[in-house]
């Protein structure tokens, strides 16, 4: 079955790696056959997941597969969008950014 591995080491950055892997192989199967592992050793304890959604590493494939590699956060998404907001100013952000010439505040 023809699955493809996803890492994104780095903001920008994605490594693709397409493998033809034998029918009731696990996630952990498709990590070891990409090879991502030995130029990337901080992987082996990465979350796994499939299209998007987190599983475990015993997890059947089925043809098609996305297996993804996920890397930690450097910033909690909630501070950065607060910080934004500061930076950007509240008339410039938000719902209210495009409001009509003249309208109430908040409409």
């Amino acid at each position: 079955m023809q699955i493809v591995v996803a890492y994104a080491p780095a903001a920008g950055q994605v490594i693709e790696v397409s493998l033809q892997l034998a029918p009731g192989a696990t996630l952990h199967d498709a990590l070891v056959a990409s090879g991502l592992q030995t130029g990337h050793p901080s992987i082996q304890d990465a979350p796994l997941g499939i299209w998007g959604r987190k599983a475990a590493r015993d997890q059947p494939l089925r043809p098609g597969d996305r297996v993804e590699i996920y890397r930690p956060l450097r910033v909690d998404p909630k501070v950065a969008r607060r910080e934004r907001f500061v930076r950007q100013g509240a008339g410039t952000a938000g719902l209210f950014a495009k409001r009509r010439a003249g309208a109430k505040a908040g409409y």
